[in-house]
């Protein structure tokens, strides 16, 4: 009797990297990049949304594909760039594979290739991209920061059991759970994995159609589509990264900024009152333009399934307690600002009771000679 073939699965490792290059973006149109024109990324949203659908679309280039060789052999990787408004900027990397277990793609975390890792090229082509940049930028960090990176493993539809027939994405999911939590958490011994952990790994996962599941983590997710979908989860997954690397970098500066406002507020200041006040005042007024600009980023909310997916990304990126403590350090400046204004009116007003004191006292003056 002869044996059934191995499942081989196929599909895209894609690596996100999100990169903060300026404190902001000016507003004028960038026509070419790298040598490639600039275009602005669209996307068809194929699931359930309303009549009015949103989608944030940002400007993108695509670059030429590269011949590489992995851990599994030469492979065609494809590279695109997305530019957002907010000084941030999002380099994807693509490479495809084909396997015959889950397990096998999780040398893809680290990827190395014959000429080194993907992460070295992606900083090279990052540093690139700010020179080139360079006259758009508004205030580019003197060098360029730590980038914040997601890895999505892409399978297409439909995937088999492993009598190599097809099967629902979702009882596939199941059946094969301990090694998608080990994929994700990048452990090469799925034995040792614990049942807790790989149930929580995975705990944040949805399905809309039956060939259809994501499955979102901290570091990595599973997406399990046909291959021309793959695009509109990618594009939420690149943007709540993008969230999170501005949210991280806009903390450090409020950190920044509170360390200076208590120092400087110290019994012997290094800078005027006046210009800490002007300090505060602008931050206040571009963390409240941050917040609306970032939040321009998600206007893909009028499809119900994307929305979900944004939800458990949240979820597991943490924005919301990122939100809550920008929020408060936000409030602390806002206390110090408020507190600054009022000793500087107290200030006024004691030096206008001075001058009324002064003058009063001097037409006393004048008052007494001219009597006498």
């Amino acid at each position: 009797m002869k044996a059934n073939p191995a499942p081989r699965y196929h599909g895209e490792v894609v690596y996100v990297y999100a990169f903060d290059v300026a404190y902001d973006t000016a507003r004028k149109p960038i026509r070419e990049l790298l040598g490639q024109p600039v275009a602005q990324f669209a996307v068809d949203a194929s699931k359930r949304n309303p009549r009015q659908l949103f989608f944030y679309k940002p400007q993108m280039v695509r670059l030429p594909p590269m011949e590489r060789i992995g851990p599994l052999g030469a492979v065609r990787v494809e590279r695109s760039i997305k530019l957002l408004p907010v000084g941030a900027v999002s380099v994807t990397v693509r490479v495809p594979f084909v396997v015959n277990r889950v397990e096998d793609l999780v040398v893809f975390h680290d990827l190395q290739f014959s000429n080194g890792s993907l992460h070295d090229e992606v900083h090279r082509l990052a540093q690139e991209i700010v020179a080139e940049l360079a006259g758009h930028l508004v205030r580019p960090h003197p060098q360029l920061l730590e980038e914040e990176a997601y890895t999505v493993f892409c399978l297409a539809s439909p995937v088999l059991n492993d009598d190599g027939d097809e099967i629902n994405a979702e009882q596939w999911f199941h059946a094969h759970r301990r090694q998608v939590a080990a994929l994700l958490t990048q452990e090469e011994e799925l034995e040792r994995l614990s049942k807790q952990e790989a149930e929580e790994s995975t705990a944040r996962y949805l399905s809309y159609y039956d060939n259809d599941l994501v499955v979102v983590d901290w570091d990595a997710a599973l997406i399990i589509d046909e291959p021309k979908d793959f695009d509109e989860t990618l594009h939420i997954m690149e943007l709540a990264n993008l969230q999170l690397a501005e949210l991280e970098a806009y903390d450090r500066l409020l950190d920044e900024a509170l360390e200076r406002s208590y120092r400087d507020l110290g019994e012997r200041p290094l800078r005027s009152r006046r210009d800490i006040l002007r300090e505060l005042r602008e931050i206040r007024i571009d963390m409240a333009r941050f917040n609306d600009e970032l939040s321009n980023t998600t206007k893909f909310f009028g499809d119900w399934h994307l929305a979900r997916i944004y939800d458990k990304l949240s979820s597991r990126f943490h924005l919301g307690d990122w939100h809550r403590t920008i929020d408060g350090k936000l409030k602390t400046l806002d206390d110090l600002y408020q507190l600054l204004k009022h000793d500087q009116n107290n200030r006024m007003m004691l030096w206008l009771e001075i001058t009324i004191v002064l003058l009063f006292v001097i037409d006393l003056v004048i008052l007494v000679v001219g009597l006498k």
